[in-house]
């Protein structure tokens, strides 16, 4: 990216990005330098590549005119901490609207991918159309820029996701990788295969711990494109630490905004598995397909419960201080670190053990790792088999696949192993698609044809305006058990005006773990680009770049039937929380009128 003199928000044709064309089908590719046409477009990430996929006419996620762009953020490779995020954007084969058109989407994913991207001197990537073979695209940093060649990649076939980045290790040095696993191969079965991306310590120890782009379905486009592997190979470029820099990554690494990720001896909470203890106290942690029993089961999988079982080490992402990732190894009989099992976030534990009635901790860190291997969003493929679980207990004379039930562990793996091979089709094209093959939707958890996270709907009215993942891009989710207000004002205002803000870093780069202030991130575009911008540029692009979603959703065919919750939340509440149920028939369709009246004229002028 090149910024010249006297940039700013209100000149955003001073910035130029690098973008690398590829043809997949006829073997093209060309470099250019694409001047800035705002600052959505100066920030990167989902709020360049959106406007890009706004141009484009997508009514099948797998045509080979559907691109597939990966791109930066303006902090990714610089000295910010937990400036590491990279984008992959297409229209999805998940999100898909009440008509059947695919919806944009964007996944992101840490790690040092990114930053070897970045530093191989290209912004963005974008591949159209299809290779007629298995193919690698080998990006790498040169004496006269970057360059790209795209490489056979048949011998990467039938391997997992691990395998394929240590196969590739071993033949690129100095380089990092973004893979498709067995599901992604698979991509006309499974429409949730993720894009798993190397880290150092994977590389370095030998064990599964990639970082992923799971939401929405971007590694079953990569898939589609026979694109196998992206290699990106760049000499790593470390810049000098202005003062402000300094401090920035002080308060970043030991500051209130990480505070929830970081080990509690650092004065943390322990990290996103720590959500299970408050939530537990008020019955919200999902269980059984999203419906809380009341019960004290899912006690087995809190922390303190496991420390004197496995040996629970943070660790972190490249030049990371948070140490968010709680990962999960056996103990020895001397009480040191043994065996890698997983990594324990929130997301895929819940929806990998305890909202399958799986409360076996050995058990979780097996479905979880497997997931992982066969290259599946963890997300989409634990609440889809949640559905199936939930079929079978209405249905035991007529069930799904191998009949499966909460708590079958073996059945379960089985469900996991066959949907990855690609050989249940019912289940890897995702929870809405079988919901409405079965006829029952109602307790299909899923918002826009996404599956949700491990947040109950019951709490969450915002998720339908989330334009991608249900909590990573509509920060409402803990609303109500973190503040408890249940009136029509509040939900508006936390839709319209407080939500979205979470979409900053899907652009910039930083991580959303960082918890980056509004100040902090000025200062961290400043220190990092030099580029002046005021909050109030910054907040207009990140604004004008959440209602570019929603006039996109529209453009695919999205009406209001489709900006619902699952019907369960209003035909039967559940009676075992502890909040209110406040989310009725009549309180949705107000809200959803409101909500409407403050975006619709902004979007329309977009």
């Amino acid at each position: 990216m090149k910024i010249y003199d006297g940039a700013s928000a209100s000149s955003p044709q001073s910035v130029l990005y690098n973008r690398c064309n590829i043809d997949l089908a006829a073997g093209g590719i060309s470099f250019e330098e694409v001047p800035c046409q705002n600052l959505e477009d100066v920030l990167g990430g989902f709020g360049r590549s959106f406007q890009m996929l706004a141009r484009e006419e997508i009514t099948d996620a797998f045509a080979p005119q559907n691109p597939l762009i990966v791109n930066t953020g303006l902090l990714t490779g610089s000295d910010v901490m937990t400036g590491l995020r990279i984008y992959f954007s297409a229209y999805s084969p998940l999100k898909v609207s009440n008509k059947g058109l695919p919806a944009a989407m964007w996944s992101a994913g840490s790690g040092k991918f990114g930053c070897k991207f970045k530093w191989c001197g290209v912004d963005e990537l974008v591949f159209r159309n299809k290779s007629t073979e298995p193919v690698l695209a080998l990006l790498r940093e040169g004496e006269s820029g970057p360059s790209l060649e795209l490489k056979p990649a048949q011998h990467l076939l039938g391997l997992d996701s691990h395998e394929k980045i240590m196969a590739l290790q071993k033949e690129y040095g100095d380089a990092h990788f973004a893979v498709i696993g067995t599901a992604g191969e698979n991509f006309e079965n499974v429409y949730f295969a993720a894009v798993a991306l190397s880290t150092e310590n994977q590389l370095k120890s030998g064990d599964d711990k990639s970082r992923w782009a799971g939401r929405g379905g971007m590694g079953s486009v990569m898939g589609s494109k026979n694109l196998i592997a992206i290699v990106a190979q760049a000499k790593d470029k470390f810049g000098k630490l202005t003062p402000a820099l300094r401090d920035l990554n002080r308060e970043i690494s030991g500051g209130v905004g990480s505070r929830k990720f970081r080990e509690k001896k650092k004065g943390g909470l322990g990290g996103t598995w720590a959500n299970y203890e408050p939530l537990q106290k008020l019955y919200l942690v999902p269980e059984n397909n999203f419906r809380p029993t009341a019960n004290d089961g899912i006690e087995e999988i809190f922390r303190d419960n496991l420390e004197d079982k496995f040996f629970i080490k943070a660790e972190s992402c490249f030049r990371c201080g948070i140490h968010c990732h709680k990962n999960m190894y056996t103990l020895d009989a001397d009480g040191k670190q043994g065996e890698f099992l997983a990594k324990f976030d929130y997301e895929p534990l819940n929806l990998l053990s305890t909202n399958l009635g799986v409360h076996d901790p050995h058990q979780a860190a097996k479905l979880i790792k497997r997931v992982d291997l066969l290259g599946m969003d963890s997300i989409s493929c634990g609440s889809t088999i949640s559905y199936v679980l939930d079929y079978n207990s209405r249905h035991p004379e007529t069930p799904l696949a191998n009949g499966a039930t909460f708590g079958d562990f073996e059945k379960i793996m089985e469900l996991v192993e066959e949907t990855g091979q690609g050989r249940l089709p019912q289940v890897g094209r995702g929870v809405k698609r079988l919901a409405d093959q079965m006829n029952e939707p109602g307790y299909a958890m899923q918002v826009k044809g996404l599956e949700l996270p491990a947040y109950l709907p019951d709490t969450n009215p915002g998720y339908p305006w989330a334009i991608a993942g249900g909590h990573m891009s509509m920060y409402t989710f803990l609303l109500l058990a973190l503040e408890g207000n249940t009136s029509m004002d509040y939900w508006v205002k936390a839709i319209t005006e407080r939500g979205y803000a979470a979409l900053r870093d899907d652009m910039t780069g930083a991580c959303k773990f960082a918890g980056i202030s509004p100040d902090m991130a000025l200062t961290a575009i400043k220190e990092a680009s030099g580029l002046e911008v005021d909050q109030q540029e910054l907040q207009a692009a990140i604004r004008r770049a959440f209602l570019r979603g929603l006039v996109l959703e529209r453009k695919q065919g999205y009406e209001d039937g489709d900006y619902t919750l699952p019907a369960q939340v209003f035909e039967n509440p559940n009676g075992n929380l502890k909040t209110e149920n406040f989310i009725t028939p009549e309180f949705f369709t107000e809200m959803k009128a409101k909500v409407w009246e403050v975006l619709e004229p902004e979007m329309e002028a977009l």
